[in-house]
């Protein structure tokens, strides 16, 4: 983790730079939150994104299935792994309000590490029916001269 004293001019440009070397993956398919009570930790399966818990219960990012049923939120999903060495802190509050100015959605970002692939990445949600808009958004952030 990457401490930058910059200004907001010198910030944006450097993450600029940032998601444009980063690795973007748009994942398939619509994601959802299945929960379960904290007495009952989640089946960990090979399509289980991220398990995170609270004081009452667990919540499982795991492909949408019609059984959710319909209250269930759904996600598109996306994700950045970025080089090593690179510094992307801020990288989450910028892209974060970025979204949200340029098309109205918030997001979730549940973050992971894997040291053979630079480190910490992101796991992105956005609503799923803005998934497409999201990822020309970020595509347009990555072509952008910086």
């Amino acid at each position: 983790m990457d401490i930058s004293i910059e200004t907001e001019a010198q910030t944006a440009q450097r993450l600029r730079r940032v998601i444009a070397e980063a690795d973007l993956d748009v994942h398939d398919g619509v994601w959802c939150f299945r929960e379960s009570p904290l007495a009952e930790p989640p089946q960990l399966t090979p399509r289980t994104l991220a398990v995170v818990r609270d004081a009452q219960s667990w919540s499982a990012l795991v492909p949408f299935a019609e059984a959710e049923g319909a209250e269930v939120e759904k996600f598109g999903l996306f994700s950045f792994h970025f080089p090593a060495g690179l510094d992307n802190s801020g990288f989450v509050g910028w892209l974060a309000g970025h979204l949200k100015r340029a098309l109205g959605t918030g997001v979730f970002i549940v973050c992971g590490s894997n040291r053979d692939r630079g480190g910490i990445y992101d796991y992105w949600g956005c609503p799923v029916e803005l998934l497409a808009a999201v990822e020309r958004e970020i595509e347009a952030l990555r072509t952008a001269e910086g």
